[in-house]
């Protein structure tokens, strides 16, 4: 059994289509407690990398826990198959492989690629190759851009609606995210003063990080690195979409029928917050074993809740109203240090056609709900994390927790991403699933 420091602890295994592991179900109907938090990572795509931030996570918990009468806390860690770029950090952890230097890919997240976009080896090995060479040629981003959609288009999301698939709109300026329309060359050159924006250190091209045809557009490679990995993050929202809706959701239904009196708390990071909450659109109207789902700088958008879209979109959220299916409530926990999703991701999600400027984070329509917590939703509760740590938080319906006091360490692009392992957002997990009171 695997030990993260923490007991009772299991692990739930699902493939991409949602399937889990049969044998880990069964362990998991049969743990002793009275209340199950489970944890569904983010960009981890390693299982070790994943548990080694549940066990920073939980390691919080039981001294919160100890000494409250009748509660028999267990754990649960949610693996899925997703993706991790090496030059990624999580505060405090130890990187798991030299990161390449500059726009390059290291051996070890082409090999990950490889599995996550099955069959498509030779375009990600040319892709590979040119963000290695960084040709100096505009045919080059062209070929790039052509490939990293390839790999899309053949996984069958090139035609999803809407930033990622979190709002189902009625009408727009685009069907998808101008990631998978816009010239390369363009989008290459906006991430790359995105990155600048970061703060990190980009090679000045003849004007700063800009560009200008005729002028040498190698400095542009370090935006087509992160255009692939925008890429890749798109189709991943699709997976954990899907995985929360199809096999998280399913299991928490299962689990109501096995065991009517285990409590069962989600809790997701980054998209793996996204996972846990489409699990609320696989889950039977009244489901009641549900009593509260926390977010940590989920990356989806902040109108995934929404009943109707403001700022001249015409829809509604893709999991509108669907706060009201739990016994307890939905949480975001937000920074705004976390310039993943302030800066990377409205630049990522904006549909095509509809840049209100090309500097990234201007457009407020794509922001993430990590970002600036759930929006266009009433009543939803917002808090400081100061407030939520006196006083707690509402029993039902949307809460948005301001917790810049701690998710503020890590360098660029990604900032304080995957800032999240503090006792602070233990105690919002226990005051949300009224485990443990303020």
């Amino acid at each position: 059994m695997t030990d993260i420091g923490v007991e009772p602890y299991r692990e739930i295994t699902f493939d991409a289509d949602g399937d889990a592991d049969p044998a880990e179900r069964t362990a998991l109907t049969g743990v002793d407690a009275t209340d199950l938090v489970l944890f569904a990572h983010g960009w981890n795509n390693t299982p070790s990398t994943a548990r080694g931030m549940y066990r920073a996570f939980f390691a919080a918990f039981p001294p919160l826990v100890a000494g409250s009468p009748g509660v028999r806390l267990a754990y649960g860690g949610v693996t899925w198959p997703s993706i991790r770029f090496t030059d990624e950090t999580i505060p405090d952890f130890p990187p798991a492989a030299a990161p390449a230097a500059g726009p390059g890919l290291d051996a070890a997240t082409v090999s990950a690629l490889k599995g996550f976009f099955p069959g498509q080896d030779a375009a990600l090995d040319t892709i590979a190759s040119y963000l290695r060479e960084q040709p100096d040629s505009e045919a080059a981003f062209t070929d790039f851009g052509r490939l990293t959609r390839q790999l899309v288009t053949a996984s069958g999301s090139a035609g999803r609606a809407g930033s990622g698939g979190d709002l189902a709109l009625e009408d727009g300026p685009g069907a998808v995210p101008a990631l998978l329309t816009d010239p390369a060359l363009e989008l290459c050159q906006r991430f790359t003063s995105a990155l600048a924006e970061t703060g990190m250190d980009v090679r000045p091209g003849p004007s700063g990080p800009s560009f200008s045809i005729g002028g040498s557009l190698k400095h542009l490679w370090d935006g087509a690195k992160e255009v692939l990995r925008q890429t890749t993050y798109y189709e991943m929202k699709h997976r954990a979409g899907t995985v929360g809706q199809r096999g998280l959701g399913p299991l928490i239904d299962q689990l109501a029928l096995s065991r009517p009196d285990l409590r069962v708390h989600l809790v997701g990071h980054s998209q793996g917050a996204r996972l846990v909450a489409f699990a609320l659109k696989g889950l039977p109207r009244g489901a009641r074993n549900l009593k509260s789902v926390t977010l940590l700088e989920g990356a989806f958008s902040h109108y995934v809740f929404a009943e109707r879209l403001p700022d001249g979109l015409t829809g509604a959220g893709a999991l509108s109203d669907a706060q009201n299916g739990l016994d307890g409530p939905v949480v975001s926990c937000y920074s705004h240090f976390d310039t993943a999703l302030g800066v990377i991701y409205p630049l990522a999600s904006a549909l095509s056609g509809d840049y209100a400027s090309a500097l990234p984070g201007q457009d407020g329509r794509w922001w993430a709900i990590g970002h600036d917590g759930i929006q266009a939703v009433s009543p939803c509760t917002t808090l400081t994390l100061a407030e939520a740590l006196r006083d707690g938080v509402p029993d039902s319906g949307c809460v948005s927790v301001d917790a810049a006091a701690v998710v503020k360490s890590g360098g660029p692009p990604s900032g304080a991403h995957s800032d999240i392992c503090h006792p602070e957002l233990a105690r919002v997990v226990l005051a949300a699933g009224r485990i443990v009171t303020t």
